[in-house]
């Protein structure tokens, strides 16, 4: 049975979480597929919520297989908290499984990351200095620590005094590598029972028949190669990687979802040309209560970007899209919708410019679509529901679903709604 893919289509913080647990419902393996503890899933279950930053999000239910693939970076000691933090509040954690083969986050990675950021000044690119990128640099040099690593002892020392006699020249305070060992070794005997060899076990379960969803972290405009660099995250969050990042091939992929807000938010530095200016946006951040689940940070809010959101339709080859947050758009009159860019030579597209220079110096062309100013609690509003419309005419592609409120119960499977309309 092919693979559904969860993509985010922005920026990230789109509501992943919230469309992976509804999916969930109906797979039997959830995987995540890249990224690391600078990302996170909110999700509101029953009025409790639950934030997950290594975890995939199937692990809510309690018969779903859940995979951290070999394309994640981890914090032992992170991941060791958030498993301590699942079971104390009566989640098993029995389902989980990790790639002995994804890559860890070290201390100095952390270190690292901090003071890069500081030595940029103004030009930092405003990472969670989680140590992401240090990590998956190392990763691409061939110097990282693996799961794999710290449940060998001899090997892992042997590591550590390699990779610190290097890295300690950086750091303000150096590392003792049998401290630093000792203390791997702690997290290695709780995170031991859940290393598996992921690939194979997805790959046998694609055979058997068995419904698997692949999610990815942050977002489409944040991915390495095809983002906003340099204001971008380490890895590829984009619906291809989701392969690369599990381990199957892909062909055994044939659905992804791509998650979007219908409006768009940002976190860190980087251009931004829907970015709401004046009162506005903060009257969108309280309403659609947007801080980073991991960071705490305040979110830059904008209106939706039809040009960015075409771009991550085709890059992804998303089959649907997921439109989420709806109902915080409920409290105005007019919604600005941006249509296509102005370039600084005057000439407007509707297609993502390749040019770096040209996306920093793109002004938005806004088409004004009418507001509802109703709640969402009873079906669609033909405002709200022509609000639906306009993107997916716009962008070709169905809107399969619409989220209408944080509580996971609150979407709308729009296809299977008898009526949107309460005029």
């Amino acid at each position: 049975m092919p693979a559904t893919v969860i993509v985010g289509a922005q920026w990230g913080d789109e509501g992943k979480g919230k469309i992976v647990d509804l999916l969930a419902q109906s797979s039997d393996i959830v995987c995540r597929y890249q990224g690391g503890p600078n990302a996170g899933h909110t999700i509101v279950r029953d009025g409790e919520t639950f934030k997950l930053h290594h975890v995939p999000s199937g692990i809510l239910y309690a018969d779903k297989l859940c995979v951290v693939g070999a394309g994640c970076v981890l914090d032992p000691g992170l991941l060791v908290e958030e498993l301590d933090e699942l079971e104390q509040r009566g989640i098993s954690t029995s389902g989980l499984r990790i790639s002995g083969n994804a890559h860890l986050i070290m201390p100095w990675h952390v270190a690292s990351d901090a003071a890069s950021e500081r030595r940029l000044g103004r030009l930092q690119i405003g990472t969670t200095r989680r140590g992401i990128g240090p990590a998956y640099a190392d990763k691409a040099a061939r110097l990282g620590i693996r799961v794999q690593d710290i449940l060998d002892p001899k090997i892992l020392r042997q590591k550590f005094e390699t990779a610190l006699a290097e890295k300690n020249r950086l750091l303000d305070e150096p590392l003792e590598p049998g401290d630093l060992a000792d203390r791997m070794e702690t997290y290695a005997e709780r995170i031991r029972p859940y290393v598996a060899d992921t690939s194979l076990l997805v790959d046998r379960a694609l055979r058997a028949g068995t419904r698997v969803l692949l999610e990815g972290a942050q977002g489409t405009l944040l991915d390495l190669d095809h983002g906003t660099y340099p204001f971008v995250t380490s890895s590829n969050p984009v619906a291809g990687a989701a392969a690369t990042g599990i381990g199957i091939g892909p062909t055994r992929i044939d659905t992804v979802v791509g998650v979007a807000k219908a409006y768009v938010t940002r976190v860190g530095e980087g251009p931004f040309p829907t970015e709401i200016e004046g009162p506005d946006q903060a009257r969108v951040r309280e309403l659609g209560e947007e801080y980073g689940t991991t960071t705490g940070r305040e979110r830059r809010c904008g209106w939706l970007d039809l040009v960015a959101l075409r771009f991550a339709v085709r890059v992804n080859g998303m089959t649907s899209l997921a439109l989420t947050k709806l109902d915080v758009l409920s409290d105005f009159a007019e919604i600005p919708v941006c249509t296509r860019y102005r370039l600084p030579d005057g000439t407007e597209t509707d297609e993502f410019p390749a040019h770096q220079s040209d996306f920093h110096h793109a002004e938005p062309v806004y088409e004004t679509l009418a507001g509802w100013r109703e709640t969402l609690d009873g079906g669609l509003p033909l405002a709200a529901r022509r609000y639906v419309e306009f993107v997916e005419e716009a962008l070709e592609v169905e809107v399969s679903m619409i989220g209408t409120g944080a509580d996971r119960e609150s979407i709308v499977m729009a296809r299977d709604q008898p009526a949107y309309s309460r005029s």
